[in-house]
């Protein structure tokens, strides 16, 4: 007999939270808020770098790529969620699940490589402060910027080309708040194994290797912070390096955890906590976390908001 290799499902059920019926109006308000929250965060913060001409320097235009990449992480992910929460159930056409993952693996695989710009980014400005200028110039942080877009694209195509040409005979039900790789693999009818050895290799670079990296630099960043003289320098120094570290451990920690066995054994309650982590709580965090404790960007901000003040009259 011929192997069968088309899908005989034409749409996906994504259950959510379904298991909480009574929980589902309060979970509604909180992910309604912290949506929104993200959005005008990281909105002010594109907002603010893009008029304040004092900005444009690659610290802040990576920040200011984080940011897009946050809202677009946030669109694909949450208006989808909330709208399970609204439901209980929602049913998502064949076609809508394979560009909700292409675009989670795209914006998730650009976040990872530019957090690892970022770090390096720090890396030379505090290790190596007089040839800064030389070693991060225009030309190198296009580089790094087209390299991490380019790098979500490659990932995302592969990833989502791939998982998409297995058949899905049914079960389609996904018991996950979106079409993510792990959730959706496990519908599939077909020998994933490969897919798998494929998905454990590229977690190890993707994830593992731009976080260990990242880790190096700041395990040097702090030797460079020690060694400053002034007290308050140190200080806040360390305070602005543990707030980054939180972030990017928080995002690489859970994304590791997802992807490194996309068909582990946590139970679907705590993949939905880990995927919430890094798809939410990092992009709502981040524009806190790196803007908030940085005296340029509160005095960017303020300048926004006088202009606000200042063509909006009382």
């Amino acid at each position: 007999m011929k192997k069968q290799n088309q899908s005989s499902v034409v749409e996906f059920i994504l259950l959510g939270f379904s298991n909480f019926p009574e929980l589902q109006e309060q979970l509604f308000g909180v992910f309604l808020v912290v949506y929104l929250v993200t959005l005008l965060g990281n909105a002010i913060i594109i907002v603010s770098i893009s008029l304040e001409q004092s900005l444009h320097v690659p610290m802040y235009l990576f920040l200011q790529n984080l940011s897009v990449v946050d809202v677009s992480f946030s669109a694909v992910i949450m208006p989808e969620m909330l709208v399970v929460l609204s439901t209980e159930k929602m049913s998502i056409t064949f076609a809508g699940c394979f560009a909700q993952m292409y675009f989670i693996l795209f914006f998730g695989g650009a976040e990872c490589f530019l957090l690892r710009a970022m770090a390096y980014d720090r890396f030379a400005a505090i290790c190596h402060p007089l040839s800064y200028p030389m070693i991060m110039n225009r030309r190198v942080f296009m580089k790094l910027v087209m390299f991490s877009w380019v790098s979500g694209v490659l990932v995302a195509t592969v990833q989502t080309t791939w998982i998409f040409s297995f058949p899905f005979c049914g079960p389609n039900e996904i018991n996950h708040i979106s079409c993510e790789t792990p959730a959706a693999l496990e519908l599939a009818c077909a020998d994933t194994s490969l897919f798998e050895i494929y998905a454990f290799t590229g977690t190890i670079l993707i994830i593992m290797v731009p976080f260990v990296l990242i880790l190096l630099s700041y395990i040097r960043i702090l030797f460079a912070i020690l060694k400053m003289p002034s007290a308050t320098g140190r200080q806040k120094a360390f305070s602005t390096c543990a707030s980054h570290l939180t972030s990017v451990t928080l995002f690489y920690g859970t994304a590791n955890m997802t992807y490194l066995q996309p068909k582990s054994g946590y139970s679907p309650g705590t993949k939905k906590v880990m995927s919430l982590t890094y798809t939410s709580l990092t992009p709502l965090l981040n524009p806190l976390i790196y803007s908030l404790r940085n005296s340029e960007m509160k005095k960017a901000l303020m300048k926004l908001w006088r202009r606000i003040v200042d063509s909006h009259p009382f």
